[in-house]
C-alpha cells in the first residue's frame, strides 16, 4: 500500500488558526503534542507529511477534532468516490483513514472511511475528553474497540467505544475495511 498524501495546504493554515486561537507558541504546541518544534514548524509552513498519530496529538492538544485540522472547505454538495478523498496513513500500521465528512459547527462528529491489511494494528492514543467512536465493519474481519477488550467485528457489525481511552483497530483479514463516526461532545 502506497502513503497517501495529506491536504498539507489545509492542514498548515488550520494549525496556525487553531494555535493562534489557544495563545500558544509554536514551542508550547510541540512539547504538549509530544513532537519536535521542528516538526510543527514545517507543517505550519506547508511542509511535510504528518503521520495521522502527529494530527491527532495535536488536535487533542488544540482540543479541535481531527478533521477541523485537515479538511480543506468543500462546497455544500460533497461527493466522494471510492478512493479519493482526504487519506492519511499510520506510520505504525497498514491502516489509512480517508475522511469522508466533516463536522458542520453546530455538531460535534467526523466521519471516516478505514481501510486496513493485515499485520501491525493501528493502537490509538485518548483522543480528547468526551470522544465516543462508532465502527461499522463494511467488508473483512477485525479486531475492534478499547485496547484492554477488544471485540471481533465481522461484515455489518457496530460498535460503540470510549475514543478517550487507548484503542485499537486489527484487521484480521486482507482488505478490511469500516466506517467510523467520530463524536465530540
Amino acid at each position: 500500500m502506497t502513503q497517501p498524501s495529506a491536504p498539507i495546504a489545509a492542514i498548515a493554515a488550520s494549525l496556525q488558526r487553531e494555535r493562534k486561537r489557544v495563545g500558544l507558541s509554536l514551542a508550547e504546541v510541540a512539547r504538549r503534542a509530544g513532537i519536535a518544534k521542528s516538526t510543527l514548524s514545517q507543517l505550519e509552513s506547508g511542509a511535510g507529511n504528518p503521520s495521522v498519530e502527529t494530527l491527532w496529538a495535536l488536535s487533542v492538544t488544540l482540543d479541535v477534532p481531527f478533521a477541523q485540522l485537515v479538511e480543506p472547505a468543500r462546497p455544500s454538495v460533497q461527493l466522494i468516490r471510492a478512493g479519493e478523498g482526504p487519506r492519511f496513513a499510520s506510520d505504525r500500521a497498514d491502516y489509512v483513514a480517508t475522511l469522508l465528512a466533516s463536522c458542520p459547527p453546530n455538531a460535534r462528529r467526523d466521519l471516516y472511511l478505514i481501510m486496513a491489511q493485515v499485520g501491525e494494528p493501528r493502537r490509538s492514543d485518548p483522543h480528547s475528553p468526551g470522544v465516543v467512536e462508532h465502527v461499522v465493519l463494511a467488508a473483512g474481519r477485525a479486531m475492534v474497540g478499547p485496547i484492554d477488550e477488544p471485540v471481533e467485528l465481522h461484515p455489518g457489525d457496530y460498535i460503540s467505544y470510549p475514543g478517550d481511552l487507548p484503542h485499537t483497530f486489527e484487521a484480521l483479514e486482507p482488505d478490511t475495511s469500516a466506517v467510523l463516526v467520530s463524536e465530540h461532545s
